[in-house]
């Protein structure tokens, strides 16, 4: 099956996949995703209405008081070098683009807490640039259903979705493959019994690859401490 034709099949899943993480301008759409970073959409929703509230724009946010911040958004993962990079992008943002967001790759990785990911998501969903964004939804997913292979990293994940899928179906692509993984093939309880992938997924080669690598770095901290 082609990578357009397992979205096809999502689609009928899922046919209202999009971004999940609340916001209203594009500054405020890249701090959720800084955010969201090792944490759920759901978790960053419950934070940004209050801090959104609070500080709405870059400008007004560069001049937070970095603890006040933390305080806001202290329910999730990693706040305080959260607090600390939405600060500091929210200074960038001001000194070297007017207080607006970039849509060039290179220029949204120039931002402080903004890597290849945070950057494919704020293109794709901001500005409707054509990009493949991969978290780790989207990777398992595509290494269960033979879109990457399973020792791929999230780099090599990114490049064989963009040649495996239509370019005009990336953004919309990235949304079905997460809708996918967070709502029915999920990390440890994925629904195979009513799966449409079931015939060709390869859940138990990722299963022991994984399995292996997690007993190899058991195996290189046990020899360190010997």
């Amino acid at each position: 099956m082609t990578g357009d034709e397992i979205l096809d099949q999502i689609e009928i899943l899922f046919p209202d996949a999009e971004c999940e993480l609340l916001h209203e301008t594009p500054f405020q759409l890249l701090v959720a995703v800084v955010l969201s970073a090792q944490t759920t959409d759901a978790s960053v929703n419950k934070v940004t209405p209050a801090l959104f509230a609070r500080w709405p724009d870059a400008e007004s946010l560069r001049q937070a008081d970095v603890h006040e911040v933390e305080k806001t958004i202290q329910t999730i993962g990693l706040y305080r070098s959260k607090a600390k990079n939405i600060v500091a992008l929210s200074q960038a943002l001001v000194d070297q683009f007017h207080g607006e967001v970039p849509s060039t790759f290179k220029e949204l990785q120039s931002l402080p807490g903004v890597g290849r990911k945070t950057a494919n998501v704020v293109r794709s969903v901001a500005f409707d640039v054509p990009s493949f964004a991969v978290d780790t939804h989207v990777e398992r997913i595509a290494k269960r259903l033979g879109l990457a292979k399973v020792e791929d990293d999230p780099l090599k994940v990114e490049t064989k979705l963009r040649r495996k899928i239509s370019r005009e179906r990336w953004n919309q692509g990235h949304h079905d493959l997460i809708f996918f993984g967070r709502y029915f093939c999920t990390a440890r309880k994925p629904r195979c019994e009513e799966c449409p992938f079931v015939s060709f997924c390869k859940k138990d080669k990722l299963d022991a690859y994984q399995a292996e690598l997690k007993e190899k770095k058991k195996a290189r901290k046990q020899e360190a401490k010997a």
